[in-house]
């Protein structure tokens, strides 16, 4: 079966500001359908950067990412928004709500602009299905940080994606709260049937993921990858 997800020699080099600076060195990888696959490394080893460029959020500047048979680097970034709207679903550490929205707001606006019609109920479901059913019309800052990273989940879960990807979705959060995010994205995983790439510095959330891959200096370690082929 052809990987959901797989980059060859995938490389990302940036501008910073003692000149370019070398992220990624030549990352080879594939992800399975249904896969749960969790990136893990010291910080600055390029887990991030090698989540976003699994999403099309950074380009690649080297080799190829490609997503359900589309090569990522060479879409427009038109194209990529459009494939990332009807493919991918991404939670990031520190929530991206829309202050101004209500909780129902924030997921259905995304399900709007995809121009669904059920956008309202589908958002309702999932944010019943995080158990936030009580606050469909709170705002962001009435929540707590857990509640706001569950209405990031349900907006991401909310368009059914392939491929979720997470940054860290429990860096900000408690040990209790992050257990119960890392329940709810399992569950999403599991009723969707989306493929889940996360990035997190926890080996007890690592672990029960089907996958493992861990980066030092922007590459694969060798061992751990070798260990778990």
């Amino acid at each position: 079966m052809d990987p959901i997800l797989s980059l060859n020699e995938a490389r990302l080099t940036l501008d910073g500001n003692a000149g370019r600076v070398d992220i990624l060195h030549g990352i080879t990888l594939d992800v399975a359908r249904g896969d749960t696959l969790a990136l893990t490394g010291p910080s600055g080893s390029g887990k991030s950067s090698l989540l976003m460029l699994m999403g099309g959020l950074e380009r690649a500047t080297g080799g190829t990412v490609t997503a359900l048979g589309h090569d990522l680097t060479a879409m427009t970034e038109d194209q990529l928004a459009r494939f990332r709207r009807d493919h991918m679903g991404v939670v990031f550490q520190s929530f991206h709500l829309i202050p101004t929205m209500t909780a129902l707001e924030n997921v259905a606006t995304p399900l709007e602009l995809a121009g669904h019609g059920d956008a309202f109920d589908r958002a309702e479901a999932e944010l019943q299905a995080v158990g936030l059913g009580h606050r469909l019309g709170h705002y962001p800052a009435q929540m707590s940080g857990g509640e706001q990273q569950r209405v990031a989940l349900a907006r991401a879960a909310a368009p059914r994606p392939d491929i979720l990807l997470a940054d860290e979705p429990t860096g900000n959060l408690d040990g209790a709260t992050g257990a119960q995010i890392m329940e709810l994205l399992m569950a999403l995983r599991d009723r969707h049937g989306a493929t889940l790439i996360l990035v997190t510095h926890a080996q007890d959330l690592a672990a029960r993921c089907d996958r493992e891959v861990r980066l030092r200096d922007g590459r694969i370690d060798p061992m751990l990858q070798d260990a778990a082929e």
